[in-house]
C-alpha cells in the first residue's frame, strides 16, 4: 500500500462511461454532413485510440485533421446525452475519496468532450487529462503520482506499466480478459462493479 495521498487514474470511454451510444450518434451525423459512409457500429466496436486513429479508415489522410476538428465540434451536440456511466463508475471514484485518496482521468478524448460527459453524469475527478494515447498517458500518471491506472484496452494496459503503475483492467472494453493479461495488466476485472472490493483488499495489505 503506498503512502497517502493513493492516486487512481482511470480511464473514460468503456472503463467510466458506456459513450458507445453517443459517439455512434456522432459518428452518424458526421456521415450525413460529409457524405462518407462510416460504418458507426463497427467504430464504437473498437474504441479507445485517438478519433485521427479512427478517421483514417473513412477519410483521405490529408482531411483527417480539419475532419477531426469538426467531429469535435458536433460532438457534444450529439454524443453527450445518450452516454452513460458504466456499471460501478461512480462507486469505484468514491471508493477512492472515501480513502481519502485522488482519482485523475486520463483518456485519449479531447478534454473538453471528457469534462462535458463527466459533469453530465455527476462524476467528479480531482484532474482530468485528455489527448492521451497508450504509452502517452504515462506523461500524466507519472506527473499526478498515480499508484494505480484503470482502463479497458491494451493501450491503458502500456500506459500504466509505462508509468510504472500497477495496471488494473476491466472487460467492459474492447479487450477480452486474455488480450488485457497478455499486454502486462496486473488485476482483470469483469467490471468497475468488482473495483471497490479489490480496492479494500490492496489498500489493507
Amino acid at each position: 500500500m503506498p503512502s497517502h495521498p493513493l492516486t487512481v487514474g482511470f480511464d473514460l470511454d468503456m472503463t467510466l462511461i458506456d459513450t458507445r451510444p453517443g459517439i455512434k450518434a456522432a459518428y452518424l451525423a458526421l456521415s450525413a454532413e460529409t457524405g462518407t459512409p462510416i460504418d458507426a457500429d463497427l467504430v464504437v466496436s473498437r474504441l479507445g485510440p485517438p478519433v485521427e486513429e479512427e478517421l483514417r479508415n473513412w477519410f483521405p489522410h490529408a482531411s483527417v485533421p480539419a475532419t477531426a476538428d469538426r467531429y469535435r465540434e458536433i460532438y457534444p451536440t450529439h454524443a453527450i446525452a445518450p452516454s452513460l456511466a458504466l456499471p460501478g463508475a461512480r462507486e469505484s471514484v468514491a471508493a477512492v475519496h472515501e480513502r481519502g485518496g485522488r482519482t485523475v482521468v486520463v483518456t485519449a478524448k479531447y478534454r473538453p468532450s471528457a469534462e462535458l460527459h463527466l459533469t453530465h453524469l455527476g462524476i467528479e475527478p480531482d484532474a482530468i487529462i485528455g489527448g492521451l494515447w497508450a504509452e502517452a498517458k504515462a506523461r500524466a500518471l507519472r506527473e499526478h503520482g498515480a499508484h494505480i491506472y484503470v482502463g479497458d484496452h491494451t493501450g491503458d494496459v502500456r500506459g500504466a506499466r509505462t508509468a510504472g503503475a500497477l495496471s488494473v483492467a476491466v472487460t467492459t472494453g474492447p479487450c477480452d480478459e486474455q488480450e488485457l493479461r497478455e499486454a502486462g495488466a496486473d488485476v482483470v476485472l469483469s467490471s468497475l462493479t468488482e473495483f471497490p472490493a479489490w480496492l479494500e483488499g490492496y489498500a489493507t495489505h
